[in-house]
C-alpha cells in the first residue's frame, strides 16, 4: 500500500512539474514574442486602391502590427523624377491611409537629398524599433528581376524580411535562379516569405496616363485621393495647363 502511495505521489509530482514547464514556456513565448513591422516603400505616384489592398493581405499574413508607407524621393533604377511633388504625393498618401489604423506614413526617405537605398531606410528603421521587432519590406513581384540590382541585396535578405507581393491568378515568383548567386539559404528565405495578395489590375502608371487623357480614374482612388488630384489639377497634359 505504501508503495502504491509512493508512486502515485511521485506520478501527481513529475505531472505537476511538467505542466509547470509547459506553462512556463508558453508564458515566455508569449512575451518575448517580437513585434513584427513591415515596411512599404514606393513613389505612390499616386498612391491608388490596390496599394491599400494588397498592404492589408499583407498585414494580415505576416501579423504585422503596423504597415509604414514610405514615399521614395527618386529610386536608385530609375532615372526620372515622380510626376507629382514629393509634398503632393505625401499628402495624398496620408488622405488614403487615414481611415487604417494599422497604417502609418514616414517622410524619412523624402527628406534625403540623394537617392534612397532600402537597406540603408531598413537598417534604421531597426535601430529606431530596436532587436526585438522584426522587420519586412513589401516588394512587388514586378521587381524581382531588379533585385540583384539593389545596393547591398546580399546584406538587406539577411538582416531583414524581403516580402515580395504577387497577386493572385498570377505565377508565384520563382527565386531558383539566384540561388548561384546569393545561395540556398537566401533564396529559401525569400521563398518563405513570398505573399499572395488580392488580384487587383491597376497601375499609378495607369491612372496617370488616364488622367492626362481626361478619363474618368474615381474607381482607382480613394475619394480624398481623387478630389485632391482635381482640387490641385495633378497629372494633366501640358496642353490642358
Amino acid at each position: 500500500m505504501l508503495f502504491i502511495i509512493f508512486l502515485l505521489a511521485n506520478f501527481f509530482l513529475i505531472s505537476f512539474v511538467i505542466f509547470f514547464s509547459i506553462a512556463h514556456n508558453l508564458l515566455v513565448n508569449c512575451f518575448m514574442a517580437k513585434r513584427k513591422i513591415a515596411l512599404f516603400g514606393g513613389t505612390f505616384d499616386p498612391i491608388h486602391l490596390g496599394h491599400t489592398a494588397v498592404a492589408a493581405a499583407a498585414a494580415e499574413h505576416i501579423g504585422a502590427e503596423k504597415i509604414i508607407f514610405i514615399p521614395t524621393k527618386r529610386s536608385p533604377l530609375k532615372d526620372s523624377l515622380p510626376a507629382a511633388s514629393d509634398d503632393d504625393r505625401f499628402a495624398m498618401i496620408a488622405l488614403a491611409i487615414a481611415d487604417n489604423s494599422k497604417f502609418q506614413l514616414s517622410d524619412r526617405e523624402l527628406k534625403k537629398t540623394e537617392p534612397s537605398y532600402t537597406l540603408e531606410t531598413v537598417r534604421q528603421f531597426q535601430a529606431d524599433y530596436g532587436g526585438d521587432t522584426l522587420i519586412y519590406w513589401l516588394a512587388g513581384a514586378d521587381s524581382i528581376d531588379e533585385l540583384p540590382r539593389w545596393y547591398g541585396i546580399v546584406e538587406l535578405i539577411d538582416e531583414c524580411n524581403l516580402c515580395v507581393m504577387f497577386r493572385a491568378g498570377c505565377e508565384p515568383p520563382d527565386f531558383a535562379k539566384f540561388t548561384a548567386l546569393w545561395g540556398p539559404q537566401r533564396v529559401e528565405k525569400l521563398q518563405q516569405n513570398v505573399i499572395k495578395t488580392p488580384l487587383i489590375d491597376m497601375s499609378s502608371t495607369e491612372i496617370r496616363n488616364r488622367l492626362a487623357a481626361g478619363r474618368d480614374v474615381t474607381d482607382m482612388l480613394a475619394p480624398p485621393v481623387a478630389d485632391y488630384i482635381r482640387k490641385y489639377g495633378l497629372y494633366q497634359s501640358k496642353a490642358k495647363n
